[in-house]
């Protein structure tokens, strides 16, 4: 299964962070899944890859034709895949993935995972879609999904193949469900 994680490049100011995403990278490698990402060697990304690595996996990393991205490249990858946009590269993650996970990031993490869930709320993806919460990072934009719902602006079914949680067993169990 190809298990495409959107994080952050950097760690951020929260260890539990780093630990997530070491945590998801293992049970990615151990379980004979692969890992799409954006294919940086550091922070959230590098810590996910790293741990796939280590534990068995592939890594397939997307990368754009942007200098600064491309001088974080991850020199480890199983497959690199170049697009040329960033537009480019989120279209091709998607077309990869069989599950969607998102690690605390910055607002890119925020701009994929969003594509994603409008694309599930239309049903132009089925793919299994978690938000991995550690520490409560997500919190405030699950309250965001509740208010939407709640106004009458969405439907609680879009985002029925939606989670937010920091448990590795339940994401394991919901993502395998697919």
């Amino acid at each position: 299964m190809n298990i495409v994680v959107y994080c952050g490049s950097t760690s951020g100011n929260n260890e539990k962070f780093t630990e997530s995403a070491r945590t998801l990278g293992k049970w990615i490698g151990e379980n004979g899944h692969t890992l799409v990402y954006g294919g940086a060697s550091k922070g959230l990304m590098g810590a996910v890859s790293d741990s796939t690595l280590e534990a068995g996996g592939k890594v397939i990393g997307v990368l754009p034709d942007v200098p600064q991205i491309q001088e974080r490249k991850h020199h480890g990858l199983t497959e690199y895949i170049e697009t040329a946009t960033m537009a480019e590269r989120k279209a091709k993650m998607i077309e990869l993935a069989d599950a969607f996970v998102a690690l605390p990031g910055g607002i890119g993490t925020l701009d994929e995972i969003t594509e994603v869930m409008a694309l599930g709320s239309l049903d132009i993806t089925t793919c299994p879609i978690v938000f991995f919460n550690t520490d409560g990072y997500y919190q405030p934009f699950k309250g965001v999904i509740d208010n939407v719902i709640n106004n009458g602006l969405g439907q609680k079914e879009y985002f029925r193949r939606v989670l937010f949680s920091e448990d590795m067993e339940e994401i394991a169990e919901f993502i395998s469900k697919k």
